[in-house]
């Protein structure tokens, strides 16, 4: 008895999204499992050649600039049966067609998610402890220190942590901060009070969380119920000091309220993500010292990709074999996810 075909499989997303993710071994490793079309990817579904690979293609691997899967482009596709993302989010890509379909989709959203829980645990320890400012004061003053002065609201013992939001990334943050002396604060409608407990975290009112916490980290995917979640009111109700960590979505926050608060010296911020996503030039975020901004790099950058890689093509092998998907998007949670 000959054996089964391998499923039949091919790239799409954009060339410079390929180049960063799909290293050699990871065609290699793909090729093993699937019958793979070689590069260059599909990042043009109305090309003669994407009509042919598309006509006979199984499963898509796709990945950052995925033309999106609408109906049309499903009916030149009779054959597709899955997706596995290298990337988080799907919304770009995945329509209601292919869940009309019945296609099944995975991500690597599991694997993005720690890289950014890293980011925000190192961000809540080191705004704890004021180094950006101190290395600030420190190269201005280029003198010695008297650290016997340092105020006592300074520090990481027993402070007060925020998690907006019990995301798969919200959830590596409160993983990643149990080794810490930490008080953890979780706000998520979603998820019951024995769950947080479960998690080691303290269910509490939204408006609580910014009350009492020393840092509040926003972990919210932006959907139409969470934008502008986090407006003047919870802002102005944050302690003086204290910190919002924004690595989710810019339009989650009210940028205005928030813009007063940073720069009337009120409270600090990190924020990897802004409404829009690069401020003005002119924007007063970028000169307010007690303000950090970084160009959306908390998520998988440099060798982490290599991570989303892997997590795709073991994806790839389990549903080659028919194992089905460790990580499937499942339709029902569509509405709670980025």
């Amino acid at each position: 008895m000959s054996p089964s075909p391998r499923p039949t499989a091919a790239l799409a997303m954009s060339r410079k999204a390929a180049e960063a993710v799909l290293e050699p071994p990871t065609l290699e490793a793909l090729a093993d499992a699937v019958a793979l079309e070689p590069p260059p990817v599909l990042d043009d579904f109305t090309t003669g050649r994407a009509r042919t690979v598309l006509s006979e293609a199984e499963l898509l691997v796709t990945g950052w600039g995925c033309p999106p899967l609408t109906p049309e482009v499903l009916a030149i596709a009779p054959r597709l049966r899955a997706v596995v993302h290298t990337a988080g989010s799907i919304r770009s890509h995945i329509t209601d067609a292919c869940w009309e379909r019945g296609i099944e989709v995975s991500s690597a959203a599991a694997a993005n998610a720690l890289p950014v829980a890293e980011y925000t645990v190192a961000m809540i320890l080191l705004t704890g402890k004021r180094v950006l400012e101190g290395a600030r004061d420190f190269r201005a003053a280029r003198a010695e220190v008297d650290w016997l002065r340092t105020p006592r609201g300074t520090g990481n013992y027993r402070r007060t942590v925020g998690i907006l939001s019990a995301s798969l990334i919200g959830r590596r943050v409160i993983e990643l901060l149990r080794p810490h002396d930490l008080r953890v604060l979780l706000h998520d409608p979603y998820v019951s009070a024995d769950e947080a407990t479960a998690l080691g975290t303290e269910p509490v009112p939204l408006h609580r969380l910014f009350a009492q916490s020393d840092t509040v980290s926003v972990h919210t995917p932006l959907l139409p119920a969470t934008r502008g979640l986090v407006d003047r009111r919870l802002i102005d109700a944050m302690r003086p000091d204290a910190v919002l960590i924004n690595t989710a979505r810019g339009a989650v926050v009210d940028q205005d309220a928030l813009t007063d608060a940073v720069t009337s010296g009120r409270i600090r911020a990190v924020l990897d993500v802004t409404d829009p996503e690069v401020l003005p030039p002119d924007h007063p975020l970028w000169s307010a010292d007690n303000a950090l901004l970084t160009p959306h790099l908390a998520g998988s950058q440099g060798n982490e990709w290599r991570r989303l890689a892997d997590a795709a093509v073991d994806e790839v092998r389990r549903w080659a074999a028919g194992d089905g998907f460790a990580h499937p998007v499942p339709f029902d949670r569509l509405a709670y996810l980025a």
